[in-house]
């Protein structure tokens, strides 16, 4: 069931290598279905070696549906957001260093680009540490997502969202793209930084629910 989805799954994990946000089978991609069930990567293989076959179907519950194989570590965590959050449909797991290491010397990578307002929807938190395999990733991920797109988790990697596995993508790519000309502008800058108002950041975002082809 659900072939062409679960190839659109493993065809955003292609993607996220490409892009340098995971390595070999790190992260996960999960997908919620209309009927509420959802798709996740299965642990510890390699998104390009991926067959639709492989990908699990579960339930919210962790029953899972069809599939043999073991689902990502991190389901509980998925669950749980997928859980809270009914507006989410699609959520990206990675482990992408730069946005990872502002998070290790910040607690929020603020909106200083029109990129992060577009796609991430302004300034993106980092939550507390939460053990991976464990379902404080997910209640941390809720409680530090509000509006945005995406949350850094602190000594682990990004959990970036959307209603679509198109628009998770994007969040985590272009966070990525943003968080690597901010570590470029505070080396060159020496601390001092432009910044963006509110006012600046909205626009932004209302630009980007316009861009591309309907």
């Amino acid at each position: 069931m659900f072939e062409k989805e679960k190839q659109e799954v493993i065809d955003v994990g292609i993607k996220l290598d490409r892009y340098g946000l995971i390595a070999l089978s790190g992260g996960n991609i999960s997908l919620r279905l209309e009927n509420g069930e959802i798709l996740m990567t299965p642990s510890g293989m390699v998104y390009e070696d991926l067959y639709p076959e492989d990908i699990i179907l579960m339930d919210l519950d962790g029953k899972i549906i069809e599939g043999k194989r073991r689902p990502s570590v991190d389901n509980v965590a998925i669950r749980h957001i997928f859980k809270e959050r009914e507006d989410i449909n699609a959520i990206i797991h990675t482990h992408q260093p730069y946005a990872t290491a502002i998070g290790l010397v910040t607690d929020e990578i603020q909106c200083n680009l029109t990129t992060l307002a577009n796609a991430v929807r302004g300034s993106v938190k980092v939550a507390p540490y939460s053990s991976a395999a464990s379902i404080d990733m997910g209640v941390q991920t809720v409680e530090n997502l509000g509006d945005q797109l995406a949350v850094v988790l602190k000594h682990h990697g990004v959990v970036a969202v959307g209603d679509s596995l198109k628009q998770a993508l994007y969040s985590t790519v272009y966070l990525e793209e943003g968080a690597k000309t901010l570590v470029m502008a505070h080396a060159y800058g020496k601390g001092h930084m432009a910044t963006l108002t509110d006012e600046q950041i909205q626009t932004a975002v209302g630009v980007f629910e316009d861009y591309g082809q309907k």
